[in-house]
């Protein structure tokens, strides 16, 4: 019996297969973790959904912006981004519940065995890991209820600079899912610079949210994936990057969770 978290899938379904084989994942006994983005970009979105649907019971997803707007679009009936190739996966008959598979899935999970905090783009550096696992489900609540297509169609409405008590639902839904899943920089007070996904700059007023003072303190386990650029690197031993670029020709990593062992596997298409 093993438990293991897995970097951005994105499509990749052939390395994503090849890493199950490697370790020899049973999904009888074994529990796999997935950081979010399992759809968009890749050439088999259609199959990532097929393998995980088909083993529901021994997989937790932890949604990524790539997952929430593909279940917008089907939503609000938007036509999806030719680039995100997902055009197989919207003709599938299974499109709805595939749809209803993620929406069910949370924005974070915590493993209290493993002392351990998992999102798609990580903690907001202002929020204890309890207020962070308390957010995650009022957003749940948003793109779970009855008014789902109402939040979604607010989602990408203009980021609010701060957390307040007197923000709409509709703009703490979005607050919320911002950060965790399009976060990367964030400014001394962590407030979402939604601009940059590169590097800083000597004179930038921004760092990545890891190395806000309010991560680094942190004992706990983080594991989070969104973010190819710095290849899982985070030079922090508690912190741990799985996004490891395979759709743009690096690397998937699967991480084994009490050993932290991890596995990686090329990208097929560049091979």
């Amino acid at each position: 019996m093993a438990d293991y978290a897995i970097g951005d899938l994105q499509g990749c379904y052939s390395e994503f297969d090849a890493l199950l084989k490697r370790v020899n994942f049973n999904p009888s006994k074994d529990h796999l973790y997935l950081v979010g983005d399992i759809v968009a970009r890749g050439p088999d979105s259609l199959g990532c959904l097929e393998r995980l649907y088909a083993m529901q019971g021994s997989v937790s997803i932890t949604l990524g912006n790539h997952d929430l707007h593909m279940i917008a679009c089907y939503h609000l009936n938007k036509p999806h981004n030719p680039k995100d190739k997902l055009s197989a996966v919207f003709s599938s008959s299974k499109l709805t519940d595939y749809i209803q598979f993620l929406q069910q899935q949370p924005l974070a999970l915590w493993l209290e065995k493993y002392d351990m905090f998992i999102s798609h783009a990580g903690l907001n550096p202002n929020w204890s890991i309890k207020k962070a696992l308390k957010r995650a489900r009022f957003a749940k609540n948003c793109y779970q209820g009855a008014d789902a297509r109402h939040f979604f169609s607010h989602m990408y409405d203009t980021h609010p600079p701060k957390w307040q008590s007197t923000l709409s639902n509709e703009a703490k839904f979005r607050y919320i899912v911002n950060y965790f899943t399009r976060m990367r920089f964030v400014d001394k007070e962590a407030h979402l610079d939604l601009t940059n996904k590169t590097s800083t700059s000597a004179n930038s007023s921004t760092i990545p949210w890891f190395e806000h003072p309010n991560i680094t303190q942190l004992t706990q386990q983080i594991v989070f994936g969104h973010w190819a650029a710095i290849e899982g690197k985070t030079q922090r031993a508690n912190i741990h990057g799985l996004d490891t670029g395979c759709v743009w020709g690096g690397e998937m990593t699967l991480m084994e969770l009490s050993k932290k062992e991890r596995f990686v596997e090329s990208s097929h298409s560049f091979i």
